[in-house]
């Protein structure tokens, strides 16, 4: 076995091709300490059982991933929105993550209203927030690049995900700080600071920015180290805010899941180390 990665946690799309137990196996092997597991692949493994599994292997589940899709409008739809999100707040707890990270949702069908869709987030944040934590989970809101706001996410930025977040105690929402969606704003520094402040700073993901990005844009993120994001500068500015964390490496990209796992991850592992710590 490897020599433990300081603060590296895997998440699991990184490596989509593994299994749960390749995912447990591979990362104890190679020294990573933490996972970031998301509900499709934990449900059909069964999330008691994958909660055994990384517990079994000494592993740490940083976050889950994803709840959200607050912005519909019709009464029906929201009402399923928010049973999905109680229940990914249930799996969340069983695994043993205090962070469920939030998509918030993207315009409903036929808007052009992104100030009524985000206030549609505070709705259902004032909602779930108590329920999350008496469960022991804080919500972590994921701003995503702009390019996402029609179909994904109405939060763009972190200073919004921020100014959703401040209406409500630190311990209960969160903010995600990810280098793939916010490291083209020139705030981002007194974001980050605004953020560490607040205690307000619940997860922390690294993906590279690579063009030309691919059609459909979803499975564009890049390896670390292959585009154009300044990790050690996000790092250092996470860092200065106070925040120990583990930091995910999240990378959805179709190259990658094409390749050994086992390869894979030593190349993250690597480049952690060379362009991060």
């Amino acid at each position: 076995m490897s020599p433990v990665v300081p603060r590296l946690s895997l998440n699991q799309e990184t490596i989509k091709q593994w299994s749960l137990p390749e995912l447990a196996e591979g990362c104890v092997k190679a020294g990573v300490t933490g996972v970031g597991l998301w509900r499709e692949p934990v449900q059909k493994y069964g999330v008691d059982a994958a909660a055994r599994l990384v517990r079994d292997a000494g592993l740490t589940v940083t976050s889950l991933c994803r709840g959200g899709f607050f912005t519909v409008s019709e009464p029906e739809a929201r009402a399923t929105a928010l049973a999905d999100n109680r229940r990914a707040i249930d799996e969340a707890a069983t695994l043993g993550t205090d962070t469920l990270v939030l998509v918030s949702g993207g315009l409903p069908a036929g808007s052009r209203d992104l100030f009524a869709a985000r206030e549609r987030i505070a709705d259902a944040l004032a909602e779930l927030a108590p329920y999350a934590a008496d469960h022991g989970v804080r919500l972590a809101i994921e701003p995503l690049h702009p390019m996402y706001a029609s179909d994904r996410c109405v939060v763009s930025t972190l200073a919004q995900a921020l100014d959703l977040a401040e209406r409500f105690p630190a311990e209960q929402v969160g903010v995600v700080v990810d280098t793939y969606h916010i490291w083209w704003d020139d705030t981002v520094a007194d974001q980050i600071a605004r953020a560490g402040t607040g205690g307000r700073i619940a997860a922390f993901q690294l993906a590279d920015w690579i063009t030309p990005l691919p059609e459909g844009v979803l499975l564009g993120r890049g390896q670390l180290g292959d585009g154009s994001v300044d990790f050690r500068w996000f790092r250092e500015r996470v860092d200065a805010t106070g925040y120990t964390g583990p930091i995910e490496v999240e990378i959805f990209n179709p190259a990658l899941w094409a390749r050994d796992g086992t390869e894979v991850l030593a190349e993250v592992a690597d480049r952690y180390r060379t362009l991060v710590l």
